[in-house]
């Protein structure tokens, strides 16, 4: 009989439950609720370790298990969490309570029903560094930059240059949004297509990432559209990335490089407007400005025998890894963009094109003057 190593499934998915004050924060109520219910499962047996946190308004659950993803259990348990601190959010009357739970009742798989899924299963490696990517206020296509210059960009990637495992490039799984269809571009190779697809960050999404020369996951991300889900706009995408680091793939620095600088994303304030994203810790994941500026934090942990590695407590040792002034640079050009964009107003290009806003209140503006429109 073939022997079949273990595997390791990691499952992050968030959910907007309702916030504080507004799109400010998920306050701790709401994630007591979460740790509550991991804390269960873990001593079930049904996770082997996890992580709650939060950023912005969205609550995060960090899930290690050997399920496998798309698991019925795994997804009815974050369901079940969620539906629990919506409940305690419409007690507190608490902003946007259960607003991005867009079915009633759990259907066997949590994709498609409002959360953000990011999921990968891997082979654990002699040592595995993950990160943990997720953003506030923006959509799924705020990673298609980072994700080019961490896994195509030699002047960002020393290792694609100087690192024998590297060299033979990666695979980019590319989601049109529009059409429902994807495409799997190789790297070098086709960059000039990848980038031809990926710089529409409305329409084309990078969704899981491969080592070309063994096939081996690198990164997979939550990309679903809650706009075309509901026939309406509901919210943001705010999505969510699981990258892995190290021994033949990108260095964690390597990973971190692209967010040296703040660059611009949609989905800022109601979904409507472009703005700079900020890396911050965990300290500073709310949301204030114009509901931002648009936040993304960065955890880093280690995967070890199923598990997140712990200290000597027993606790997941997590690194908070934008907690650093190594960011600072970025953050300034965040409130200098964002102040930018701002004095614009209303004005393109600091708000959608007319293509994304047919998902937000605007046509509702629209229909009420239709009839007062004459030809010529």
């Amino acid at each position: 009989m073939m022997f079949m190593p273990k595997k390791t499934t990691i499952s992050l998915i968030k959910c907007d439950v309702g916030s504080l004050a507004g799109h400010y924060v998920a306050p701790k109520p709401l994630s007591n609720v979460a740790q509550k219910n991991l804390k269960k499962a873990t001593e079930e047996g049904l996770i082997n370790s996890y992580q709650v946190f939060n950023v912005g308004d969205d609550l995060q659950l960090l899930m290690i298990h050997e399920r496998g993803e798309s698991n019925s259990e795994i997804h009815k348990l974050a369901w079940d969490t969620f539906k629990e601190a919506s409940n305690k959010a419409l007690e507190l009357k608490l902003y946007g309570a259960g607003q991005d739970l867009l079915k009633t009742a759990f259907s066997g798989n949590i994709r498609g029903m409002g959360p953000g899924v990011a999921e990968m299963e891997i082979e654990e490696r002699g040592s595995d560094p993950i990160v943990a990517l997720a953003a506030d206020k923006t959509s799924a296509g705020a990673f298609n930059f980072p994700l080019f210059r961490i896994f195509a960009d030699p002047m960002s990637t020393a290792g694609l240059v100087i690192d024998p495992n590297m060299t033979g490039g990666f695979k980019f799984e590319v989601l049109d949004t529009v059409e429902n269809r994807s495409i799997v571009l190789k790297c070098p190779e086709e960059m000039y297509e990848l980038l031809a697809l990926i710089g529409t960050v409305q329409r084309y999404m990078i969704s899981r990432v491969w080592r070309a020369r063994d096939d081996l996951i690198c990164a997979t991300g939550s990309i679903t559209r809650l706009s075309k889900i509901a026939g309406k706009y509901i919210g943001k995408d705010d999505p969510v990335m699981v990258v892995r680091a190290q021994h033949g793939l990108p260095a964690l620095g390597e990973i971190l490089v692209p967010f040296m600088h703040s660059y611009l994303v949609e989905g800022w304030m109601r979904g409507s407007h472009w703005g700079p994203i900020m890396p911050v810790g965990l300290k500073d994941a709310k949301c204030t400005v114009f509901d931002g500026p648009p936040r993304i934090v960065a955890l880093g942990f280690q995967i070890a025998s199923g598990k997140i590695a712990s200290d000597d407590d027993g606790k997941p040792m997590i690194a908070d890894l934008f907690d650093d002034p190594a960011f600072d640079l970025a953050r300034h050009e965040a409130l200098e963009n964002a102040s930018m964009l701002r004095r614009m107003g209303e004005f393109e290009p600091a708000r959608l094109g007319p293509e994304e806003m047919e998902y937000t209140t605007l046509r509702q503006i629209l229909k009420k003057l239709k009839k007062r429109f004459k030809s010529g």
